[in-house]
């Protein structure tokens, strides 16, 4: 009998309630829980006359045990009062905050999992769930990945239910929405989709809803898994979904009527849709005077640049297009490179890969020792190449220019690496020509990209006044009266007219 409930269980198909005896229904738990020593079951009874049983069963670690023996099983067991079902007991004697009744089976043993405590007695074929997580969580702090000279020192933590009220302190508003659901047929992770009613475009939460309930997969352990399995242009280098580690942020971009995807057990927040330019902003800009701001962005867009396109400019100029470099530079170039007996080209990546390879050294690394050796292995192994030969002092130079600009836009690191590879083999072949046509081809693809149906380059290609405020430069607040038209559809006006 228990072997069949538990096979109907593991049928998504089929329900399974509980019975009217609180001995068959422990049984049954006993064997949905065989050889699991971490569910505890206690069972005792109330001082009313007729001695009635009851079991709470909870698991080991995942639960408050004071709140559970001080406001569950001490007020039962104190009880002289008879209780005709769980609604007299819920309503009289339980001094609990959050509970609910329940009678599906596989819902309980899910409740059970997730820290809950379910309380059966006898004679009901109901069974109380009771909120009493009580797991570690780790303390609010400012993400190490995200810091800032000037702005909210909170980030994400693991707990979905701490981030959640991080952001509704950011937006006390009753237009902001919190849907639920849970991804993964083994790790049944709990993830929120988050958005304001009266801004965010409903088609966009619709598509969301869509590709979330397409998502069949045993595990989800961070927000990374739902974003490769959802993300617009799956083979592109450029990310069509954001994430961050900052509640300013997010609730930012919900400000704009973009939405935030909240996963149980990492604090990378997804934000969508995601476009071009968001790389290159900060939230910090918001924070600083404008001038200052806008200067910082354009020094990102400079950054890109820099380490995208100067290996493969060096390389064109020195292979193919000598009589554009000045003859005091080009007679002190090929003096540097006397006696190196690789190409240019060969240079380039090699010393590009030992640069990525001292980077991820450094990240993986403890910080100490990471920080020591990228800069101890960035000035030996620079200066030991150059001496002996393997490499010129300029191409060291050229490299170091590079990874220094990627630095800017840290977000980018991926998609730069392969842009700059793509454009110093074209620029091998082809010169100048060949880096122009990687040009055009890497526009030809940011155009045709798109994020949840927005276009990708929204607003970097309009010459719209309204549309162009924050994008290279970062307008005073009293100019952007305006939204993003695609995203927020529904409200576009931020705010009203300035009396500047």
């Amino acid at each position: 009998m228990l072997e069949k409930i538990k096979n109907k269980i593991l049928n998504k198909n089929k329900t399974v309630k509980l019975t009217k005896s609180l001995d068959k229904n422990i049984s049954i738990f006993e064997e949905l829980f065989k050889n699991n020593d971490a569910i505890i079951y206690r069972t005792f009874t109330d001082q009313t006359s007729n001695k009635r049983k009851y079991c709470v069963i909870f698991c080991d670690g995942m639960c408050d045990k004071s709140a559970i023996n001080e406001y569950i099983i001490s007020p039962i067991m104190k009880n002289e009062e008879s209780r005709n079902d769980i609604d007299d007991l819920l309503n009289d004697t339980i001094c609990y905050s959050s509970m609910k009744r329940m009678d599906n089976l596989e819902e309980l043993v899910d409740s059970i999992l997730y820290g809950d405590t379910v309380l059966l007695f006898e004679s009901e074929n109901r069974a109380a769930v009771l909120d009493t997580k009580g797991w570690e969580i780790r303390s609010i702090s400012e993400p190490e990945s995200e810091v800032v000279v000037r702005g909210p020192r909170e980030g994400f933590t693991e707990s979905i239910n701490v981030n959640l009220s991080l952001i509704r302190r950011k937006i006390l508003s009753k237009d902001l929405k919190y849907k639920y659901k849970i991804l993964g047929t083994q790790t049944k992770t709990k993830i929120c989709i988050c958005y304001m009613q009266n801004i965010a475009s409903d088609p966009i939460i619709k598509e969301l809803e869509k590709r979330l309930d397409n998502i069949d997969i045993d595990g989800i352990l961070e927000s990374g898994y739902i974003e490769e399995l959802i993300r617009d242009e799956p083979l592109s280098p450029f990310n069509t979904i954001g994430y961050t580690e900052r509640p300013d942020i997010v609730a930012a971009n919900l400000l704009e009527g973009k939405i935030a995807l909240i996963c149980d057990g990492t604090p990378a927040v997804l934000t969508l849709p995601f476009l071009f330019i968001e790389y290159f902003q900060a939230n910090e800009d918001y924070y600083n005077n404008f001038i200052y701001a806008s200067i910082n962005r354009m020094l990102r867009y400079v950054g890109f640049f820099l380490t995208t396109s100067t290996p493969a400019i060096y390389l064109a100029l020195v292979t193919y297009h000598q009589e554009m470099i000045p003859t005091p530079l080009l007679i002190s170039i090929s003096a540097a490179r006397e006696g190196v007996p690789f190409p240019t080209v060969f240079e380039a990546i090699a010393m590009t890969f030992v640069f990525e390879v001292l980077r991820e050294a450094g990240v993986r690394l403890p910080k100490p020792i990471g920080a020591t050796i990228s800069i101890v292995g960035a000035l030996v192994l620079g200066d030991a190449a150059v001496n002996a030969r393997f490499v010129s002092a300029p191409i060291v130079i050229i490299i170091a220019l590079t990874g220094i600009s990627s630095f800017l836009v840290p977000k980018m690191l991926g998609p730069v690496l392969i842009i700059r590879i793509i454009f110093l083999l074209l620029a091998s072949f082809l010169g100048l020509y060949g880096y122009i046509f990687g040009v055009i081809g890497l526009f030809i693809h940011l155009m045709s990209m798109r994020s949840f149906g927005i276009p990708y380059m929204m607003d970097l290609v309009s010459t719209k006044l309204q549309d162009i405020k924050d994008t290279s430069i970062r307008a005073p607040w009293w100019y952007m009266q305006y939204r993003p038209k695609f995203i927020s559809s529904k409200n576009r006006i931020r705010k009203k007219n300035s009396t500047r």
